[in-house]
């Protein structure tokens, strides 16, 4: 037994010790990088390079595929509205065919009266009262704008 015991504290047996304890270290870290990298293999970089070319293909095709069912879908409402438009114009023209709509509508926009009749327009006061200067000059006629800015200028002179 002690033979046993000088061998455990001698050098080389420690050495020797060292050695399969740092052996069994480098192995264990060893396995473990091999797990990390058996984690992407190249069957799974070769999907990824696949899946990122289709991807990078059909971007084009896709958002041009958008882009036109927007612009159908756009055609369409304008085609709808021009629709109810027609429907429109065409129930006027029908309302205008008619001779009694048509009368009504000459005595009410033109102020005709029939034989007989006294014809009366009647003016808002307010509206008689509005001067020149309150108009917008969208309100009023071109000319009247260049007389405006002539007397605002000969006014500033004085």
């Amino acid at each position: 037994m002690a033979v046993k015991d000088r061998d455990r504290f001698s050098t080389a047996t420690r050495i020797k010790l060292l050695g399969e304890q740092t052996a069994a270290r480098v192995y264990r870290s060893q396995t473990k990088r091999q797990a990390r990298r058996s984690r992407l293999t190249g069957r799974a970089a070769l999907l990824a390079l696949v899946l990122c070319s289709l991807i990078v293909a059909l971007a084009y095709p896709i958002r041009q595929y958008v882009s036109q069912r927007a612009e159908i879908a756009d055609l369409q409402r304008q085609q709808e509205q021009a629709r109810q438009r027609v429907e429109h114009l065409r129930d006027q023209k029908a309302r205008w065919q008619d001779d009694a709509y048509a009368e009504q509508q000459i005595r009410e926009r033109l102020h005709y009266v029939l034989p007989g009749e006294t014809g009366f327009i009647v003016v808002d006061p307010g509206a008689a009262r509005q001067s020149r200067a309150e108009l917008g000059a969208a309100d009023r006629p071109w000319y009247s704008n260049v007389w405006d800015g002539v007397d605002k200028s000969d006014a500033s002179d004085q």
